[in-house]
């Protein structure tokens, strides 16, 4: 995996959603993208245009060594979003160890709060003379440190508005990913996970009928 690649499926989703579906699964079993340093890194740098930092050179992206103790802040606001995502939903699946390592809904909250406040950023308005006027956004920490923050920021504006009671667990077989639900008939997080379960709802009726 390169610096530019994430193992995580990136769907379109709000990117507090996003965050939470770097737990994926396969029929290999349940992964979590941000297992490691350059997991996190790979997965910031996937979605830089997203968040306004880390979008710049290599130079200006710290090295996986020094990526621990922002990796372990963005693993601790994923676990404490699934949290949240599980209340919101009333997800029936079994609660996986990353939103049960986040605690209870208090302690969810309060890691959700903290990552927000951690490192201040800004915009600030760039207009050189003949050029189109671009706003920026400026950081009192790392690029990587405000990535996250600013995360967590877009995560408050989700769970604290009308939104959230659009966020949706997809309950086809083997799903673990949670998506908003931006249409009255979608049921699922992709055409995929529709198609497994239709085709596991097929075999279902068939079975019973055979029976």
């Amino acid at each position: 995996m390169t610096d530019m690649e994430t193992s995580a499926p990136l769907l379109g989703e709000p990117l507090p959603v996003e965050l939470m579906n770097t737990v994926w699964a396969d029929r290999e079993g349940v992964h979590d993208a941000l297992d490691s340093p350059d997991g996190a890194r790979a997965w910031l740098r996937a979605v830089a245009a997203r968040t306004g930092f880390m979008a710049g050179s290599d130079a200006d992206v710290p090295s996986a060594g020094e990526f621990e103790e922002p990796a372990r802040r963005l693993v601790g606001l994923r676990d404490a979003l699934r949290r949240l995502a599980a209340e919101v939903t009333g997800d029936t699946r079994p609660t996986d160890a990353h939103a049960s390592g986040a605690g209870g809904l208090g302690t969810a909250v309060a890691e959700l709060n903290d990552v927000a406040s951690t490192v201040p950023s800004w915009s600030a308005l760039a207009w050189t003379a003949g050029k189109t006027p671009e706003r920026r956004t400026r950081t009192g920490g790392t690029p990587a440190a405000a990535a996250v923050s600013a995360l967590a920021e877009e995560a408050i504006a989700l769970f604290g508005g009308e939104d959230r009671l659009r966020i949706r667990a997809c309950l086809a077989p083997g799903c673990v990913l949670y998506f908003l639900k931006d249409h009255t008939r979608r049921e699922w997080c992709s055409t995929s996970c529709g198609n497994r379960a239709r085709a596991a709802r097929h075999y279902r009726r068939h079975r019973g009928t055979a029976e």
